[in-house]
């Protein structure tokens, strides 16, 4: 395995993956494909092993944000169905054809330019209609039946067109993991059904319909439809507590970092920028090299810990851009160069990632996503270090 640099770093369980993807599959019915979601660096785990290991572990077909994206699954040997859910300048779609990529069509308009330029260069895109049944971001607007009829016909000529491939048909919900989420995602499905339906009446068919995402993996197994996409997840954690379902999922990234100086200090003592933590009594602290320049949240200041020997840490002061001050009174082993952990487990104890997020303010997605590139991914498979992806060389 390649060396990294133990500053601060991601471990990326490989195992857990095909566990996760395991367990999703055994909930879907025979033939239902399985899309495995990696926008944003496989959700910051790192998509060239990440993604590997998912089509190792039997993920059917892959989805994306844009281009850059799927073409890195090309670069890294991924060779099954990609799907591009946003958008991708028409003039690129050469680029589509040649690397097998299929693009997601959200209006008329775009529909008619990817066509021209299909045209012009004499290829045939892969497309998958995006309905837009409630998230009102991209799609054909179709969220009433009978004030959005047109959308039908607009749709139809998409499929009429030259250089267009309707391979497929989706939408996207937007309220499967909310508490009070059901009415609205039952609206958008039969919304989605009653599009469908129209369209087949018209002679046109799809050959994959797909609606659901992690959520409604869970909650809504009558939705999965020809393949459900699959988040969060895939990644070993849930997209809310209001899901109905649990299957035995196993968290796929742990941050670690280490302790770079220890220091006891006396009562008084002010910790950080500003000054907005100051020591009580006399108390034994530890600096450690992980910052917001790293993906740890400034908003975890004075509120998270970390975890050291199994043992809680709290954060002393206001998180720097590349330096945490933790207190480590009391606990057994805190030295220079102990490794700790960020989120993950340490010698019995597990501190979840959603704990970091509920305390920012924010959701778990954007903790993962936000992990910095100079943090390395090392990866470990077999319960022993594979490789490492150091985005620094």
């Amino acid at each position: 395995m390649k060396d990294f640099l133990r500053r601060t770093w991601a471990q990326i369980n490989l195992d857990a993956i095909e566990n996760n993807i395991f367990q999703i599959k055994s909930l879907l019915k025979p033939g239902c494909l399985l899309c495995a979601t990696v926008k944003a660096d496989c959700y910051g785990h790192g998509y060239a092993f990440t993604a590997s290991a998912m089509s190792e572990a039997g993920a059917d077909w892959f989805s994306v944000s844009n281009l850059s994206e799927a073409l890195q699954l090309r670069r890294a040997g991924i060779t099954k169905p990609v799907l591009i859910l946003g958008y991708t300048p028409p003039e690129n779609v050469k680029e589509l054809v040649y690397n097998d990529i299929s693009q997601a069509v959200f209006s008329l308009d775009y529909a008619k330019s990817l066509s021209f330029y299909a045209e012009r260069d004499n290829v045939t895109v892969n497309a998958h209609i995006k309905v837009d049944t409630g998230m009102s971001r991209i799609g054909f607007r179709y969220q009433d039946s009978v004030e959005d009829a047109d959308t039908i016909d607009e749709i139809a000529d998409v499929c009429s067109l030259p250089g267009i491939n309707p391979e497929g048909i989706f939408t996207h919900f937007s309220s499967a993991d909310g508490e009070n989420g059901e009415l609205f995602t039952r609206l958008q499905y039969e919304l989605f059904c009653t599009c469908v339906d129209s369209l087949k009446q018209l002679g046109i068919e799809f050959s994959i319909r797909h609606c659901s995402n992690s959520a409604a993996i869970l909650n809504y197994p009558e939705m999965h439809f020809d393949m459900v996409r699959a988040g969060l997840i895939l990644y070993g954690h849930y997209p809310s507590q209001y899901v109905r379902r649990s299957i035995k999922l196993l968290p796929v990234m742990e941050l670690k970092t280490v302790i770079s100086m220890v220091k006891k200090v006396p009562a008084g003592t002010p910790f950080s920028y500003g000054g907005t933590n100051v020591s009580d009594t006399d108390r034994v602290v530890a600096t450690v090299p992980i910052g917001y320049a790293d993906g740890y949240p400034r908003l975890s200041s004075n509120k998270m810990y970390m975890l050291v020997n199994g043992k809680k840490a709290p954060v002393l002061g206001n998180v720097c851009m590349d330096q945490t001050i933790i207190d480590v009174t009391g606990i057994e082993g805190a030295k220079e160069g102990k490794t700790i952990t960020v989120f993950g487990s340490d010698n019995g104890a597990y501190l979840d990632v959603g704990e970091i997020a509920r305390c920012a303010g924010t959701i778990n997605y954007e903790i993962l996503c936000s992990l910095s590139r100079r943090v390395p991914r090392v990866y470990i498979k077999d319960n022993e270090f594979f490789d490492t992806t150091d985005y620094m060389l």
